[in-house]
Order: structure tokens, then C-alpha cells, then sequence
């Protein structure tokens, strides 16, 4: 069992020919909305890939939080743990997509509702999974209480440290392993908190350059396959949920990270950040072909 602590956005899509200048109004080429949030992306990329995986979040009392419980059950995940709550919109994420890349503003809403004692009266989800991935799109309160049960029932956890905040220095024992890219790595590296020994709970994303890790002392690193990418929004989300979902079937972390690397590069080939998250079948497809 995989259980994915996190967020669950509204994605609102508008492509462009580039970014614009502060103060400066471009007019858009199309407009879309779609299933995200960090949390939700991940769980549905382990899903696709056959892992039976739960979902514990919030989401508002709202069209779109029905409509989002609705589509991730038909996605095979578990909900039971997403909370509809009152008075507070469902999260929601703008998205501006320019020759390739994205920039991105999330409104967290019914995501920061989610709160210590909630996971708490929860706990008992927690203690049946194999492994438990997080981000930082909601309390950091809520985070901490997971890994505090984590920790407790010795499960692995798999936090990605995005949007970045430091990591409180009362965490790193906690964390199995950490997802920052190259940015949030160099970040966490430079913090108070870090110290040398941490450095192999990191895994870091590099985009088209692939992902690379530590272990033993040596530095390993994961090249990615080229692809012509349409839209690289939901990458690291699917390389995430892949690494959570191959690291629960037993595999090594260099062969999770391998599949990981693969599922993220097929993923840019199509628009949405979930639209192009591969299935088992599509992702063993893609590797053998090369």
C-alpha cells in the first residue's frame, strides 16, 4: 500500500507564446482546467503503474472537490481519507505554459486543513502502508505528524521538499529519502539543518538530464531518455509517484530510480500534469523500445 499525504488542486491552464514582463498583459492562446495539486499528481502516477494507493487530503465542499473525488476513484485510489470541508474553496493552481516550460501559483485552500490531528485519527491508514510520500503544499504541522507516526511504525517515507521551505532540523532523522530538483537540492544543502550524513537520502531531479543519488559514497547518476516534450508540468510529480510505487514492489533504489527517470520523461510527451502519467504497460513499452 501507498499512502500520498498531499494536495489537491484545480489545475486553471492558459499556454502562451512566452512569459510576460511584470505589468505586462499577453494574450493567451488557450485555456483549460484540469485534476492537479502535487499530492493528487503523485497518487495518480503510482496508480497508473499498478500500486494500490491511498489518498489522505482535503478538498473544498465545492463542484470541484466532488468532481475530483468522482475522477480519482475512477483512477483506482483509495478516498476514503480526503475530507470534504466547509467554508474553504478546493485548492487551486494557475498555470502559465510558454515554449515548453511552465510558471506556476498555487492557492493552497482546502489543503490547509489538513491538520496534526486529523493524521492522528487517520493513523491507522498510515500504519498499513508500505511506504508514504509527501510534499510541502500543505501544514508543515501535518507533515511532521506523519513522519512522526512514520518513524514510530518504521515505514519509509518519501518527502519532496516542493514548493521549497527548509527542512526543520528535527526532520532529516525522520525522512527516508528526500525528491528535491537541482534548485531545492542546492537550497537544502546550503541549510542550517544539513549536514554530510544527510546526503544520501537525496534523490535530485534533473529535468531532461535525468535524476542522481549517492550511495556508498559514490555518485550514481540516472540519465533520461530524449523525448520532444509537449508539456513538463507533471514530471516531477510522475517521477515521484513512480519512485514511491517501484520502491514498494522491492525494487533497488537505482532500478526504482531507472523506472522513475523513464515514467517522468514519457509523462512530458503529452499536455496536463497527469495527462501524459504513463500506465505499467505504456512505460515497459517506452524502455524496451530503447
Amino acid at each position: 500500500m501507498i499512502t500520498v499525504v498531499g494536495s489537491l488542486n484545480i489545475d486553471l491552464i492558459s499556454t502562451v507564446d512566452r512569459f510576460p514582463k511584470p505589468g505586462e498583459t499577453l494574450i493567451g492562446g488557450e485555456f483549460r482546467t484540469s485534476f492537479g495539486g502535487k499530492g493528487a499528481n503523485q497518487a495518480v502516477a503510482a496508480a497508473r503503474l499498478g500500486g494500490t494507493v491511498q489518498m489522505i487530503g482535503c478538498v473544498g465542499d465545492d463542484p470541484f472537490g466532488h468532481e475530483y473525488l468522482t475522477y480519482l476513484k475512477k483512477e483506482g485510489i483509495l478516498v476514503d481519507r480526503v475530507k470534504p470541508v466547509t467554508h474553504v474553496s478546493t485548492g487551486t493552481a494557475l498555470i502559465v505554459l510558454a515554449q515548453g516550460e511552465n510558471s506556476i501559483i498555487v492557492v493552497p485552500g482546502a489543503n490547509f486543513q489538513l491538520a496534526p490531528e486529523d493524521i492522528d485519527r487517520m493513523k491507522d491508514a498510515l500504519e498499513k502502508s508500505d511506504i508514504i510520500l509527501m510534499q510541502l503544499e500543505t501544514r508543515l504541522d501535518t507533515v511532521e505528524r506523519v513522519l512522526f507516526w512514520a518513524e514510530r511504525f518504521g515505514i519509509r517515507t518519501i518527502l519532496n521538499p516542493a514548493p521549497f521551505q527548509p527542512i526543520p532540523d528535527g526532520w532529516w532523522e525522520m525522512i527516508t529519502y528526500l525528491t528535491p530538483n537541482e534548485h531545492e537540492a542546492e537550497a537544502l544543502m546550503k541549510s542550517a539543518t544539513f549536514k554530510e550524513e544527510f546526503l544520501e537520502k537525496l534523490i535530485i531531479t534533473l529535468g531532461k538530464k535525468g535524476a542522481v543519488y549517492h550511495e556508498k559514497g559514490r555518485k550514481i547518476e540516472i540519465p533520461a531518455p530524449q523525448v520532444d516534450a509537449a508539456d513538463t508540468t507533471g514530471a516531477g510529480d510522475t517521477f515521484n509517484g513512480a519512485l514511491a510505487h517501484f520502491l514498494s514492489e522491492g525494487l533497488s533504489l537505482g532500478e526504482a530510480c531507472r523506472y522513475a527517470v523513464h515514467a517522468a520523461s514519457l509523462s512530458v510527451t503529452k499536455p496536463g500534469a497527469q495527462g501524459g502519467m504513463p500506465t505499467r504497460a505504456q512505460l515497459e513499452s517506452f524502455m524496451n523500445g530503447r
